[in-house]
């Protein structure tokens, strides 16, 4: 039997799915992250035994029958690495808005309203690091014999999680996905990086960027250390990855125009299946090429993670049964951890609004959820204001797809239906991926 396997590293953890040519799931694993992920020097290592310890725990007889493996990672988390594939400074995550002090620059290098005008873009992290030195970022793992002298670096590669996870998996180092690539501002309808892009980042420290391919992409067998390890077969394939958020849409199965999936995760994610592509950085939207369509939309730092800030499963769970999902809460909140969001408001300095807060408990949670509920709408809206085709179903993906008091909260604020599709995990998506080995 041929198998496929997908591997997810979202915001907490990674979690792998191995599925069959019919799609049927026959193994699914789960890793939590140390800390949550957030960041710290050793992240890199951190993924490293996320990755090992998923496959670590898939059957031996299963992972005999892997005929091949895709990753989605998070969008924009990237990093640094040398000629040998490891990390020169800790990576900057996703939702780092670091990228905030060279906006000036990265308006100056891309054109008006494009995707990458972002505080969090991977191109934004990119004109940080050459900005800001690369030597005064280099972590303390580096240093030589404690003296505190820094190596020679003479070549970098910029990489993305997704890439860099790949490569441990088949060798090949500088390989990426258009859907990866995007924010670093690789174009999709020349699949080549814009000569403003190469010329605005041209200089002494300037790094590697990935060859960019189609997500599914064959791009070779996995090393024979890793397939003795674990026992795949010898020419178990690893293809190119995606995104999380897209990896979770592919899960879902949606395949017509105006139908969309909101990934409900640690963040909130919505993407909407489109004829029209839709690209606008002041309010942080962006396409990805998906076949003939787009997949329009865009990503917000509000989410679960807050909820589990205030509240424990076990609380959230309790508090959700007693709220009445018909009455609307008139608490207006932005909920967010930390100031800062990238969509439907673009602004790293946008601050969390979490008052007043009342005294009680369901109708604090009330408040968050139909805020939370309201972004996601206000996020729709702007998709379709902007030439999108129009909204007539979500389907919800994430932890947060198991609520259903949520979910009637957001069925009355989209007032178009909300399901819940069969597969709502990314590792399943990316297992598709896998499984494809062809262009989506």
């Amino acid at each position: 039997m041929n198998l496929y396997l997908g591997i997810d590293f979202g915001t907490t953890g990674a979690r792998s799915t191995v599925i069959d040519s019919q799609g049927t799931i026959h193994c699914e694993t789960e890793y939590t992250f140390a800390n949550n992920g957030q960041q710290q020097p050793e992240l890199p290592s951190v993924w490293q035994k996320a990755l090992w310890d998923s496959i670590d725990q898939i059957p031996p007889t299963i992972r005999r029958q892997v005929r091949a493996i895709a990753i989605d990672g998070t969008s924009s988390t990237v990093m640094l690495c040398d000629t040998d594939g490891i990390p020169v400074c800790e990576p900057i995550l996703y939702n780092d808005a670091r990228g905030a002090a060279v906006t000036e620059k990265l308006r100056a290098i891309a054109p008006h309203n494009h995707t990458v005008l972002s505080a969090t873009s991977s191109l934004a992290k990119l004109l940080w690091w050459q900005e800001g030195g690369l030597e005064a970022h280099l972590t303390t793992q580096f240093s030589l014999c404690g003296t505190g002298i820094l190596p020679v670096v003479e070549k970098l590669y910029f990489l993305h999680q997704a890439d860099w996870l790949a490569f441990l998996l088949h060798g090949k180092l500088g390989i990426s996905d258009y859907h990866n690539a995007l924010k670093l501002g690789f174009d999709v309808d020349t699949l080549c990086y814009p000569n403003w892009l190469i010329e605005g980042i041209a200089g002494a420290a300037t790094p590697d960027l990935p060859q960019v391919v189609a997500p599914g992409t064959p791009v070779g067998e996995v090393r024979a250390q890793v397939g003795d390890r674990f026992g795949f077969p010898r020419d178990c394939m690893i293809c190119a990855g995606t995104t999380d958020s897209i990896a979770a849409f592919l899960a879902s199965g949606v395949n017509l125009p105006g139908e969309a999936v909101t990934s409900l995760g640690s963040t909130l994610a919505v993407k909407l299946l489109s004829h029209t592509r839709v690209d606008d950085s002041r309010y942080g939207i962006y396409s990805h090429k998906l076949g003939d369509l787009w997949l329009v939309g865009g990503a917000s730092n509000t989410g679960g993670a807050v909820l589990r800030h205030f509240f424990t499963d076990a609380e959230l769970e309790n508090y959700s049964t007693q709220i009445a999902p018909e009455q609307e809460s008139l608490l207006d909140y932005y909920p967010l951890l930390k100031k800062g969001d990238r969509f439907p408001i673009n602004d790293p300095n946008l601050p969390p609004r979490l008052e007043p807060r009342p005294t009680d408990s369901v109708e604090f949670l009330h408040g968050l959820l139909e805020s939370i509920a309201r972004i996601e709408a206000r996020g729709y809206q702007l998709l379709q204001e902007f030439g999108a085709t129009r909204l007539t179903k979500v389907y919800t993906a994430g932890g947060g797809a198991k609520n259903s008091v949520w979910s009637a909260i957001r069925k009355r604020s989209l007032k178009v239906p909300v399901e819940t599709p069969i597969h709502t995990a990314a590792a399943y998506g990316s297992a598709l991926l896998a499984k494809h080995g062809t262009q989506i």
